[in-house]
């Protein structure tokens, strides 16, 4: 999720204990909004339908014990305990496992990968990974048992499937979170009107309402947060500090020995005496967690040590303070046993009532948009892995790096939101259904988690196991008592998340498949180097920019476009951006640069490699990096004999240099003595147009620079002052002849409808050139 207020902080650098504490506070109002918020609605669906308080307050001491404990064991254990500490070098969320995952062994589906690549991320693997205190085993223990592992997740390639499946499957369901949420929170917030009016008034009131308030909350989205991200933070404090003393004051006057009931007695007393209405009535106490993912998900955005505070010292108390007064309030109030009136405001003073109804308001908006941001935060993730159709990705603060917005998905959540909000009408269905989505995302991280312990952590496999049966064991209890409400509200995130997964994995798929192609119909080296330094064409002034997914070799495109168009720029780039599993890459690791050919064809291999999370700069940043980066090459290469390196084989075999963007051309603006039109245009104006400025590129006086490198940094600046030509290739994909039916369904109609109405590349938007061609090909996969 996105931070809505104060800057980015590296969780890895060290900060003072006043940082931690404003972090601490910060988290408040973008990590709890949604957990904070749960009172509202757990005891309200707990008593729907399946069990019956009655007056010996079993029941009500044993939903506060089941409370008590899941609170206890599942966010405060495992989560602020365990699972905080598998950061992906500070990030956080269901990618950042499957990520570690990949580093540690070759268990990825992601094409195109170098050595290169694995040294980067041999590099990320630091201390972070042993914060486990106490080793329980030795270390040759640990290490066997991760290269067991290891060995048996690259052995089989279903289990490589199933890693990625899971992954995906979590990221499903923290979407259709993103629908549910919003719509059970601002639903729940404003059943207080039930006090004041008539049920059958209020029906009619309480869904125009919570409609009114989520279009609102939709429609302000392409603002960003973090222009009231300040007032998020207070606002859950305020809603805390409510709860809290609400909670003292009815456990104080209703009943001061509600404490009792935190022992493990009452939850077997509760089984035991409500059977199998006590088992489904789980479904209802499970939402007393939600939310509990956010804190490993926004770990990003904050460090371990501010998130641990925020929940121990805040949430956990005054939940724990919550559910106790609700619970001490409802054990005197037998004589109520209409269900529509036990919930969260009939445990509120009379005179407070309407106090809290707007701050319960506010604190239900505050928690949604945290959900609704981290949905575009994680819609982010999968589309820079190929995991999740690209999108317009806007950034919404020009400081926080991480405060996207994604047009497309907000409306869609938004009609998905209204949709369930009239369509259900009430916080049992909508309880029911969400209950699900967050079981089914611990699940996932239970499930990764524990490959973590054993691959990352080296762990004894001991710990693994213990880990995944005991909360593997609770989570499928509150998965089978969610899952039996199928028909009464839980079939929509499964829907939701069989939809999302199709779509997911035919663009996973289609895009492997597109790869494979390009790998397998690359030109060969032995071709370019037929052609002589001239190419077999005519060079013409500026530099060619073709795009390419290949790592290594020419593609197809460019023997398609050369054969019909014999003309090409004196400078070529085979440009390759692709999205490596890690959350950041430093500026001095994103450029890998290298020669095609030999040095007077003026080929060069740039490969641009960017984390999950980094950010694309815009054009002018992105132009000077790429030049810039290639003229360090120059520079770098210049005193070697054959002037860098040459790729001489058809294995595509070819050595690619890390270098940084540092290298900078000196600028001089000109006053040409006309204007020169765009590259390629003939257009006619009616007025005459005034002279532009020209900018003209001059080489640093060093004497360091070798001549022939002198001579090529001269060409490449003459080259860069003319201008850019970005060849891009237009691909259309069909199923050979013979193949399956689910294969021509995922190819011909799945993902050439997702390619024909998703957004277009990013590079082809953010490389400035003065014309882009498009070569057309017909990709038999």
């Amino acid at each position: 999720m996105d931070l809505e207020s104060g800057p980015y902080i590296n969780p890895a650098k060290r900060q003072s204990w006043s940082s931690v504490l404003m972090l601490a506070y910060q988290s408040l109002g973008v990590v709890y909004g949604d957990l904070s918020t749960s009172p509202l609605y757990v005891y309200r669906n707990t008593f729907a339908d399946d069990i019956k308080h009655s007056e010996s307050n079993d029941e009500i001491y044993g939903v506060l014990s089941f409370v008590f404990w899941t609170l206890t064991l599942i966010p405060l254990l495992k989560y602020v305990l365990i699972v905080l500490r598998a950061d992906d070098n500070g990030e956080g969320g269901t990618f950042a496992l499957y990520s570690l995952l990949v580093r540690h062994a070759r268990v990825g589906f992601i094409p195109s990968g170098q050595v290169a690549d694995e040294e980067l991320l041999a590099y990320k693997k630091d201390d972070n990974f042993h914060l486990l205190s106490g080793n329980s085993s030795g270390p040759s223990d640990g290490l066997m048992a991760a290269s067991w592992m290891r060995r048996l997740l690259e052995k089989h390639q279903i289990s490589q499937r199933v890693l990625l499946i899971l992954a995906l499957l979590g990221t499903s369901m923290v979407i259709g979170d993103g629908v549910l949420t919003p719509a059970i929170s601002v639903f729940s917030a404003i059943s207080g009107l039930e006090l004041s009016m008539s049920r059958e008034h209020h029906k009619y009131v309480e869904v125009p309402i919570a409609c009114f308030i989520l279009v609102c909350l939709f429609a302000l989205q392409h603002y960003g947060t973090h222009r009231l991200g300040f007032l998020f933070a207070p606002i859950i404090t305020t809603w805390l500090f409510c709860i809290s003393l609400i909670g003292a004051y009815n456990i104080i006057y209703w009943n001061p020995h509600v404490y009792q009931a935190l022992s493990p007695y009452y939850m077997y007393n509760f089984l035991k005496k409500t059977r199998r209405g006590g088992w489904m009535s789980l479904g209802g106490v499970l939402l007393c967690i939600t939310g509990s993912e956010a804190m490993y998900a926004d770990l990003g955005h904050f460090s371990q040590t501010s998130i641990k505070i925020a929940f121990a010292f805040m949430v956990y108390p005054s939940l724990l303070l919550a559910y106790m007064g609700q619970a001490a309030y409802l054990s005197k109030h037998h004589v109520v046993q209409d269900n529509y009136w036990i919930g969260f405001y009939v445990s509120v003073p009379e005179r407070l009532r309407w106090p809290v109804l707007a701050i319960a308001i506010l604190a239900a908006v505050v928690g949604s948009q945290s959900v609704i941001t981290g949905t575009f935060s994680i819609i982010k993730q999968c589309s820079a892995l190929n995991c999740f159709p690209r999108v317009k990705i806007v950034h919404t603060s020009s400081k926080i790096g991480g405060q996207v917005y994604i047009p497309e998905i907000n409306w869609i959540l938004m009609l998905l939101c209204l949709a369930v909000t009239i369509g259900f009408r009430d916080t049992k269905h909508l309880g029911n259904a969400q209950g699900l989505a967050v079981i089914m995302v611990m699940l996932v991280t239970t499930c990764l988690m524990s490959l973590v312990i054993v691959l990352c952590w080296h762990k004894n496999i001991l710990f693994a196991v213990c880990f995944v049966v005991f909360y593997g064991a609770i989570e499928v209890l509150f998965f089978s008592a969610s899952l039996i409400k199928f028909l009464e509200g839980a079939w929509v995130p499964i829907i939701l998340s069989i939809v999302l997964m199709i779509v997911m994995c035919i663009w996973h798929y289609g895009t492997l498949k597109k790869y494979e192609f390009d790998v397998q119909n690359k030109v060969s080296i032995n071709w370019l180097l037929s052609l002589g330094p001239s190419l077999g064409f005519v060079r013409v002034r500026g530099i060619g920019l073709i795009h390419t997914e290949l790592v290594s070799g020419i593609p197809a495109i460019f023997s398609h476009f050369v054969t019909n168009l014999p003309a090409f720029h004196q400078v070529l780039v085979f440009l390759c951006i692709k999205s490596v599993p890690v959350p950041h890459v430093q500026p001095e690791e994103r450029f890998l640069v290298g020669r095609i050919g030999p040095k007077e064809y003026r080929c060069y291999r740039v490969i641009v490699r960017y984390g999950y999370q980094d950010i694309h700069k815009d054009d002018l940043e992105f132009e000077k990096d790429l030049v810039s980066s290639i003229a360090e090459f120059i520079q770098s290469a210049g005193s070697e004999q054959n002037g860098g390196c040459i790729e001489g084989n058809d294995n595509g075999h070819e050595k690619m240099t890390i270098v940084s963007a540092g290298f900078r051309f000196f600028e001089e603006k000109v006053e040409p003595e006309e204007a020169p039109g765009p590259s390629g245009s003939m257009e006619m104006h009616s007025s005459p147009v005034l002279p532009k400025k020209r900018v003209r590129f001059v080489l640093p006086k060093s004497s360091k620079i070798e001549k022939g490198a002198k001579e090529e940094l001269q060409e490449l600046m003459e080259a860069r002052e003319a201008g850019m030509a970005f060849i891009l290739g237009h691909s259309h994909m069909r199923a050979k002849s013979g193949s399956s039916l689910i294969k021509r369904f995922a190819i011909n109609l799945g993902y050439e409808f997702l390619r024909r109405n998703c957004r277009g590349p990013m590079y082809a938007i953010n490389i400035p050139h003065a014309s882009t061609l498009e070569v057309g090909m017909i990709y038999n996969v």
